[in-house]
């Protein structure tokens, strides 16, 4: 009777770490809200006019977003190796794909942003950032990846600092046609891989064009002239989070750069061609109502959530390669 009894209350108490466990992977897995840039630099600016100040909203942007990956719900889980978090992959992925994007700005702001010539020198806070960001993502030992992109963060802010200095003229950043526009190239590539990646999902044959436009192109290694591609059925997931951190990411720093650049747009008419792109990554941040991922066929009866989010992600593409040449012109 003793046995019975004992053998109940283990089952009863297994089930309940197992539905606690479930609970709390389920708030975790929670995707953070997109937030006004403009109220949220205003309210924690202790200056005076802070988008005024160039390279200030920008910088403070990358800062939240960042801090976002460490002080969200259950705090930065990539690394984490015990339950409940070590079973979660949808909100690892998903902060992946927000750190690419922070990876790509952090060298953007080293050498283009900060820099108003190619002969200019680096500005030194920015060039320990920059590194601190690349830290692998899953590193849990000394350093741990927390611990290096708090670094990260700490260095960012003290660039913000002297910017909002006026009497400190070391740190400078300046709104530049043409450095807007080399990070718009980044941001076109990153953006191209997750189209290309999630259009896969259903599985498509592709043509090789990896040497179009150049009869006198080589490569390495030889490759088959056309291959099918199609995504694990394990990775879906996987790579619909990660494209979904990406653009939330994304969608703040295009939002700051309206504000740093409007001067810039206004003058080379592409102001409306931003606020198109930000209009397309917001419909990517919608709700997700399905438990699940879907992965139906182009055209049967399932939802495939992949292809939809392709097709905001090639959108807002193919409107940053239009910005990227309007910024080109005289």
């Amino acid at each position: 009777m003793r046995q019975s009894i004992n053998a109940k209350w283990i089952v009863s108490g297994s089930l309940a770490i197992v539905v606690i466990f479930w609970l709390i992977g389920w708030y975790w897995s929670l995707s953070p809200d997109a937030y006004d840039v403009r109220q949220r630099v205003e309210q924690s600016a202790s200056i005076e006019n802070p988008t005024r100040v160039a390279g200030y909203t920008l910088t403070t942007t990358m800062i939240d977003v960042s801090e976002t990956l460490l002080n969200k719900p259950g705090g930065y889980l990539s690394n984490d190796v015990i339950p409940p978090s070590v079973f979660l992959d949808n909100m690892p992925a998903w902060e992946f794909g927000a750190l690419e994007m922070i990876r790509d700005l952090a060298l953007s702001m080293r050498k283009d942003f900060s820099r108003s010539q190619s002969q200019s020198v680096e500005n030194s806070f920015l060039t320990k950032a920059h590194p601190k960001f690349n830290m692998d993502h899953k590193s849990w030992t000394l350093p741990s990846s927390e611990s290096s992109y708090a670094d990260g963060i700490a260095l960012l802010k003290q660039y913000r600092d002297e910017l909002a200095n006026t009497r400190q003229s070391d740190s400078q950043f300046y709104t530049r046609a043409d450095n807007l526009r080399e990070w718009l190239k980044q941001v076109e590539k990153r953006l191209g891989s997750y189209s290309q990646r999630l259009s896969a999902s259903v599985g498509s044959a592709r043509v090789n064009t990896d040497l179009a436009g150049d009869a006198n192109a080589r490569q390495s290694s030889p490759v088959a002239s056309q291959r099918v591609v199609q995504t694990s059925w394990w990775k879906l997931d996987d790579n619909f989070y990660e494209a979904r951190g990406a653009t939330w990411a994304l969608l703040h720093f295009l939002k700051a750069v309206e504000i740093e650049f409007y001067d810039v747009l206004e003058d080379k008419n592409a102001l409306v061609s931003l606020q198109q792109i930000i209009r397309e990554l917001e419909a990517t941040q919608q709700t997700v109502y399905s438990p699940m991922i879907l992965n139906g066929s182009g055209f049967g009866l399932l939802a495939n959530h992949s292809l939809v989010m392709a097709n905001y992600i090639s959108r807002a593409n193919a409107a940053l390669i239009e910005l990227s040449e309007l910024l080109n012109q005289g």
